[in-house]
């Protein structure tokens, strides 16, 4: 490994200015240890360097061409010396002139000439013989003043010189009286080469250079480590960044120039022990492609070490790209693991693409034939894949085991063909994500955990890695991470996991306007993409119901609606929860938003997946609230099976007409099973044969029925507003009032009037007008309904009935049903089933 302090000790001289000022019975003694910088040209390659070795070694070390100039500075530092070169007795010496000399590596000289003129102080700096590189375009001192190590003067020094003749440079300052007693501690260097405060991570400039900016508050010292070998263990070079020169305010910057061989990097920060660990490199947060991890961490028992790539992001073309655009209110989501969507066998992809973005888009038939118009990828970020993805360590890249290569390019590249390949579809694509915290050796942790995590405020957001969401410079990372994922990979929308975390303010207390929540409603960046919440939480597993500040741009994953119509299908619940999530969730979504923020679950990534949801109900899945039909786990028994089919049918049923927005879980169209366990971790890979049995051929099927009615009758079950309150009739048993509270009332039915007016402007009018009529037998005995008089002119056709045989348990066009008696029609409805009918024009 090669080390430098990029800028050389080139002398033991001190530049005392005001000397006299001090005590005159003190007598003083001090080195200043001046540093010019140079082309790095000369490294040892075998160990790291002391900084009094560096003059005495660079001339018997092997040399190493880089062909660039670093532009970092070491810190100038002034310490005791037992050699005496100023006395304080000495008053008169300072009204003189003082001349120091200091000689380069390169044999370059620098003349420091110090006097006092009048009440000034002035010095005088003569560069000569300096071999600077042909494309210098001029030399710079770079400096400040500083009256011990622990008394800093706030002066910043960045001056050019000025060519006296072809061969030597000069510059002059000054220095005010009450400045004095002080010392000057500068650098030379060729260019802008301290680097940028912004942007943020590695940007590259025009000319080729690269500009590194992190940010670190509370760091002492940082050390910029670079690697020619994604494989090696140890830096091939490191570089000091000098507090004074290559710090803005609190982020750390340099600049180099891009010619060098060096494939990544990583940052060492040095400070307080309890907050800094100098032995561990770490991931730049702003890092746009990331390297594989170190080799041998695993079996070390050390954390996995992720580095930046030195390279740009990979060029794509998004020709013809147009997002989808679809309105709220009509979405219809499919939410899918990217690797377990394709990964298994059954899928009969190359195994290169299999578990991979490009899988995704391989299937993209799938979800059309389903009829979904938007898919919700689980966490997709960098993430540690001991825990799975709701563990991030990082939020500017994809995890690139979702590449075909396992490369982080191919999975850049991947992740944008899918996305295009969607969107070509009529496909949004949203992202699940997790600012909430991060895994145990996360991008951030290590750089200042005291800004970037809650510490010494809530303990158990300590034990948690709890990001600090609202502290300023956290809010950026999270916006920034929001507007690349926009602007450089398409995505429509974002579900924020864990959100309740989001309103913690920067001492663990809730807010009730969140910084961070306000600005993600109003960046312009994401005024066209959908914003969701999710309140549950990765480590106790649980949802929390809070009410979220959402400044009419938030919608939210809507867990009462699942907990309710779960209850209520398993016997238990009381009607008005029912009706209530039915017509779009009015208790939440009342307060300026209308049921199109609703995004509506049965079943999700973690907990039972739906066929679990009919199979098992033990005592340890209580918070499931589920119902295993009579027996638990697998069965032969023929009555347990078909009540299971039914309550299926009957879930999905629910779902799709509800007001609010869908969402489906990966394999639940195909009995995907988790075999009754409900940690996210259980979950298989999709199996793909199960896709062409008789109940994934009819549960498919019935999925894209409903999607399709759900399109076709629009007017009333993808409403943005809540239904009029004249537009719904509600029927209990026999005709009767519901007994909304009474808990042995088991049915429900409802009746949605068309809106004539609506109806009207449509060219399709004899299709929309047709009133429907949905009702719900949570028991086990059959209901006889009857069914209101059809408007003039239409008769009732029976669409759906979740207790008939397939295929006639639903149809697209109805089976007509007629008066019976006095103009009434009944139906008898089975136990634990749901029932749908239309009125259509007679003959239509």
């Amino acid at each position: 490994m090669a080390t430098l302090s990029p800028f050389h000790t080139i002398g033991s001289h001190c530049l005392n200015l005001g000397a006299n000022e001090l005590s005159k019975s003190a007598v003083t003694s001090c080195v200043c240890k001046s540093k010019v910088g140079q082309s790095l040209q000369r490294i040892d390659v075998g160990r790291k360097l002391l900084p009094g070795e560096v003059e005495h070694n660079v001339a018997q070390s092997p040399r190493r061409s880089l062909g660039l100039r670093c532009f970092a500075a070491a810190r100038v530092s002034v310490e005791q010396a037992e050699e005496s070169v100023t006395k304080t007795s000495q008053v008169d010496d300072l009204q003189k002139q003082s001349t120091y000399l200091f000689r380069t590596e390169t044999s370059g000289q620098v003349k420091v000439f110090v006097c006092k003129r009048s009440v000034k102080y002035v010095v005088d700096i003569e560069v000569s013989s300096l071999q600077l590189s042909s494309d210098d375009s001029q030399l710079k001192l770079s400096g400040g003043l500083y009256r011990s190590n622990r008394d800093i003067i706030n002066q910043i020094i960045e001056t050019p010189f000025i060519a006296r003749s072809s061969s030597e440079l000069a510059l002059e300052l000054e220095f005010k009286a009450k400045e004095v007693p002080c010392y000057l501690s500068f650098l030379l260097k060729a260019s802008t080469d301290q680097g940028y405060p912004a942007p943020l991570g590695l940007s590259f400039s025009p000319d080729g250079s690269m500009n590194f900016a992190v940010y670190s508050r509370n760091a002492e010292s940082l050390v910029l480590c670079f690697y020619d070998d994604n494989a090696s263990e140890e830096p091939a070079l490191e570089l000091d960044l000098d507090p004074y020169v290559n710090r803005t305010g609190d982020i750390w910057h340099a600049s180099i120039e891009g010619a060098w061989t060096f494939v990544s990097y990583g940052y060492q920060c040095k400070g307080n022990r309890d907050a800094f660990h100098a032995e561990h490199v770490l991931l730049d947060p702003y890092a746009k492609i990331i390297g594989s991890s170190i080799p041998n961490h695993h079996e070390s028992g050390l954390l996995p070490k992720h580095l930046g790539r030195l390279c740009k992001e990979p060029a794509f073309d998004w020709s013809g790209d147009l997002s989808p655009n679809i309105p709220l209110e009509q979405l219809l989501v499919y939410r899918l693991n990217v690797m377990q969507f394709t990964k298994e066998k059954s899928s009969k992809l190359p195994a290169d693409v299999a578990g991979t973005f490009s899988g995704v888009t391989e299937k993209v038939q799938h979800l059309k034939d389903l009829g979904i118009n938007a898919v919700l990828l689980e966490p997709i970020l960098t993430f540690n894949e001991q825990k799975g993805p709701y563990f991030p360590c990082h939020f500017f890249s994809p995890a690139n085991l979702y590449g075909p290569s396992n490369g982080s390019v191919s999975a850049i590249n991947s992740m944008k063909g899918m996305v295009k390949n969607l969107h070509a579809n009529g496909i949004e694509v949203f992202l699940e994500v997790v600012f909430t915290h991060t895994a145990e050796g996360g991008a951030l942790q290590g750089l200042d955990d005291l800004s970037y995590y809650h510490k010494n405020s809530v303990e158990d957001l300590e034990a948690r890695n709890a990001l600090n969401c609202n502290y300023p410079v956290v809010q950026q990372l999270i916006l920034d991470s929001l507007r690349h994922w926009v602007t450089e990979f398409h995505i429509d929308g974002f579900c924020f996991i864990n959100a309740s975390c989001l309103l913690r303010g920067v001492h663990g207390e809730r807010l009730s306007r969140p910084p961070l929540v306000e600005a993600i409603a109003f960046e312009p960046v994401l005024s066209m993409t959908k914003i969701i919440a999710d309140c549950w939480d990765p480590y106790d597993k649980m949802p929390k119901e809070i009410r979220f500040p959402h400044w009419k741009k938030w919608a939210e994953m809507n867990t009462k609606f699942c907990s309710d119509i779960r209850n209520f299908l398993r016997g238990q619940g009381a009607l008005s929860s029912l009706a209530t999530r039915l017509c779009g969730s009015g208790d939440i979504f009342s307060d300026g938003r209308g049921p199109a923020f609703s995004f509506n679950f049965i079943a999700r990534n973690f907990g039972l997946p739906l066929v679990d949801l009919v199979s098992y109900s033990n005592a340890e899945l209580a918070s499931e609230v589920s119902w295993n039909c009579g027996e638990e786990g697998p069965t032969s028994n023929t009555a347990v099976l078909e009540r299971r089919l039914k309550q299926i049918r009957n879930f999905l049923f629910v779902l799709y007409i509800s007001l609010g927005i869908p969402v489906l879980n990966m394999g639940d169209e195909c009995g995907h099973s988790s075999s009754g366990s409900p940690s996210c971790g259980s979950r298989k890979h999709l199996d793909w044969n199960t896709m062409t049995t008789g109940f994934g051929i009819q549960t498919t099927k019935f999925i894209s029925f409903l999607i399709s009615l759900r399109k076709r009758r629009s007017d009333l079950l993808q409403k943005r507003n809540f239904l009029k309150e004249e537009n719904i009739e509600w029927h209990g048993s026999n005709r009767s009032p519901p007994g909304w509270e009474d808990p042995s009332c088991k049915f429900l039915a409802m009746r949605l009037k068309a809106d004539k007016a609506e109806g009207q402007l449509s060219s399709e009018a004899s299709q929309l007008k047709g009133d429907l009529f949905i009702a719900f037998n949570a028991v086990d005995r059959a209901e006889t309904i009857i069914l209101p008089p059809p408007p003039e002119g239409m008769v009732w056709r029976q669409l759906v009935d979740t207790a008939l045989p397939y295929p006639g348990f639903f149809s697209a066009d109805g089976k007509p049903i007629h008066e019976q008696m006095m103009g009434l029609v009944a139906y008898e409805m089975k136990s634990r089933s749901c029932t749908l009918f239309e009125a259509c024009t007679d003959g239509s």
